[in-house]
């Protein structure tokens, strides 16, 4: 399987993959925190193949590789229908900031999301995603109507438990409409990498 041991599995509670119920409102602590907000109801990622592969570029520049992994062909019309794993190498440095700031512009420009919500969103993308440099692998895992989970060379950095946002941020790279239709094209398997 394309995802080994240094890929976190994910826990699943119960014989349904429901996660226990906690009663009297206590609050989860410590490690249970960390397996609630690493997906306990989402589909094991070890089941995940790579799918297709793709370079963004900017102006020649090569910004990163990024990679597409789900356990079933993703179909171009049902992409964000399904949980699929998106990781990007990077080729260059950038702020966490600059990240988030990328990643909010170009939902923007592919919904109708208020300020209030798009600010709120920005807010989590920032204390989430890390400043990176070259050769660092940022992972988003989607688990649709859910979340958005992340990675960072391979470690747990945080989840936006909001079905909305992780539909959203997916798009960038997914929707029919992207910014990146040629790497779009690639993550889904339908042309080839230009890029040895």
């Amino acid at each position: 399987m394309l995802f080994n041991s240094r890929w976190p599995r994910i826990a699943r509670f119960g014989g349904n993959g429901v996660p226990f119920r906690f009663h009297g409102g206590a609050r989860l602590t410590g490690w249970l925190a960390v397996l609630c907000l690493q997906g306990v109801a989402m589909a094991n990622t070890d089941t995940f193949q790579l799918q297709g592969e793709g370079t963004l570029r900017w102006f020649g520049l090569k910004i990163y590789d990024a990679r597409l992994f789900s356990s079933d062909h993703l179909a171009p019309e049902r992409a964000l229908q399904q949980p699929f794993a998106l990781e990007l190498t990077y080729a260059r440095d950038f702020s966490g900031l600059k990240i988030a700031e990328t990643s909010l512009d170009e939902i923007r420009k592919l919904t109708g999301v208020s300020a209030d919500r798009a600010e709120q969103w920005f807010a989590q993308m920032q204390r989430i995603f890390p400043s990176v440099k070259s050769g660092d692998r940022l992972r988003g895992v989607y688990e649709p109507g859910r979340a958005a989970h992340f990675y960072f060379n391979n470690q747990f950095i945080g989840s936006i438990p909001d079905a909305e946002f992780a539909r959203a941020f997916f798009s960038i790279w997914l929707d029919p409409r992207t910014t990146k239709p040629d790497l779009r094209s690639q993550l889904l398997g339908r042309t080839p990498s230009r890029d040895p």
